[in-house]
């Protein structure tokens, strides 16, 4: 099963991308989907989270407060760590039999925004990454989470270097302005990797 990993900086542009790679019938697994199921009432990493930090986590539906929760985890190293711990490999896990369910397709694209970060290149045989300049992704940020800069830079700080993404990368798309030719771009890798899916 050929499958390409979708990665970038937060608030690059992946979703996005990947909405316009679902547009042409590739199926997505976006792994921070997955992260949000897995947080939900009922399930294994749902217990975890209120048996580490107390009810003092849930909003007032019962449900974990993701906002909080993030801001915890990014002010937090230690805290950081113990949730990266006992969430990412379950993320692998539900990622990895989200891509065998999907076998009957050319190939499958799979968002990972911490790809290197998690040592997650194992799922995927290709990684494309998304190319956004770091003030852009803070404007984005800003707006977008309704946080304030502080803490937008914060979070794009304990993130990977873009470059360093890319000096990894087998493909890039350009998003570094508001003209960038999204839809082109993606329709051109789609190509490219239907052909890679069926040599």
């Amino acid at each position: 099963m050929f499958s390409v990993g979708l990665t970038g900086g937060i608030a690059s542009g992946k979703t996005t991308i990947s909405n316009l790679f679902a547009k042409l019938g590739v199926p997505v697994i976006d792994t921070d989907v997955i992260s949000r199921k897995l947080l939900q009432p009922g399930e294994l990493a749902y217990r975890q989270v209120r048996a580490h930090f107390g009810d003092a986590i849930l909003d007032t539906n019962g449900e974990i407060d993701r906002r909080k929760l993030r801001e915890i985890v990014f002010s937090n190293g230690v805290e950081k760590a113990w949730i990266e711990k006992m969430l990412h490999p379950l993320i692998y896990q539900r990622s990895h039999d989200a891509i065998i369910a999907n076998s009957r397709a050319d190939y499958v694209l799979v968002v990972i925004p911490l790809l290197f970060e998690t040592n997650f290149q194992s799922l995927v045989d290709r990684i494309l990454v998304v190319d956004c300049p770091a003030e852009q992704q803070i404007e984005r940020l800003i707006k977008r989470d309704r946080i304030d800069e502080k803490l937008a830079r914060k979070m794009l700080a304990q993130q990977l270097d873009n470059s360093a993404r890319i000096a990894r990368a087998h493909d890039i798309i350009e998003n570094r302005s508001e003209t960038a030719d999204l839809e082109s771009q993606v329709a051109v890798l789609h190509q490219r990797y239907q052909q890679l899916a069926s040599a």
